[in-house]
């Protein structure tokens, strides 16, 4: 694709590339992020890849639905410096003054806040801002996930919220597009069962949206996948979000996810084959690299 790119007059800079011998030990630290900025004045992130799998109207083989947002106001700004900083640290250009950060009046109801992670200073931000999140949960925490392979420190957390009373519901794909991920996710299901968790499995197509909304007030959106890769190797970001308008819309989105989902149930998951649940263990060892 750069290749393309720069025939058609595109300037384009690769981040990390690990095609050398010698660059190879960056090959997991990619740059997960999804970030446009038009203009410094309007801006959009969320789950979407800019692929052929996620246009619908192309008739991919294998097709995925996404949830993407439009961000107006000074929000945008933070995710201007998010681009900013990669492209300075790829191309040792820094973008300055006002064609790149014009000035940006407030709009909206939604108090929002820019939040980068990655491996560097901004490691962990996600991972203690999902926790945060839980630790304060009073009656519903909903989770939509493509990848949920969360660490042992928020699978208690999800387990503890439960336990206190909070409805947790969590909607991950039916079917994976990553076969290994599919049967990873398995072990770790029944413990949150048991504790009250209610896992629900979304039918195709592949389902690749990114959500955590909480109480019906806070949200979560942008990047990050619930594994291993997105909290502790990928660079990400996301926008916290605190509005019970957008809130009751993510809501309303989330429940019609909900209503064509399958609630998953321990007997389900006990009913698998032995070979199944060998298949299973064996592929959560290789988790932390998912």
């Amino acid at each position: 694709m750069v290749g393309r790119l720069r025939q058609a007059g595109v300037t384009v800079a690769e981040f990390l590339p690990s095609r050398a011998p010698l660059s190879m030990i960056f090959a997991n630290l990619r740059n997960h992020r999804k970030i446009l900025v038009v203009d410094g004045k309007i801006g959009f992130t969320g789950g979407t890849n800019i692929r052929v799998d996620h246009c619908l109207k192309l008739n991919p083989v294998f097709p995925v639905a996404c949830l993407h947002f439009r961000i107006d106001g000074p929000a945008v700004s933070e995710l201007q410096e998010a681009f900013a900083i990669d492209w300075a640290f790829t191309t040792k250009e820094e973008l300055q003054g006002p064609i790149w950060f014009p000035a940006l009046e407030r709009c909206g109801p939604v108090l929002s806040r820019g939040v980068p992670d990655g491996p560097d200073e901004d490691l962990d931000k996600i991972n203690e801002m999902i926790l945060g999140a839980l630790s304060v949960a009073r009656k519903r925490v909903r989770i939509i996930t493509p990848y949920f392979l969360p660490s042992d420190s928020i699978l208690d957390a999800l387990a503890v919220t439960a336990m206190r009373g909070v409805e947790v519901d969590i909607l991950i794909p039916v079917k994976n597009n990553i076969a290994i991920m599919n049967w990873a996710v398995i072990p770790q299901l029944p413990h949150l069962i048991k504790k009250g968790c209610r896992i629900y499995t979304s039918p195709a197509p592949f389902d690749h949206t990114k959500l955590l909304v909480v109480d019906s007030l806070w949200s979560l959106i942008g990047s990050t996948n619930w594994d291993p890769r997105s909290m502790r190797l990928n660079f990400e970001y996301n926008l916290e979000c605190y509005d019970e308008e957008l809130s009751a819309k993510l809501d309303t989105i989330i429940d019609e996810k909900l209503a064509k989902a399958t609630l998953v149930t321990l007997e389900d998951i006990n009913a698998r084959t032995l070979p199944a649940r060998i298949r299973d263990g064996a592929a959560r060892l290789f988790s932390p690299y998912l």
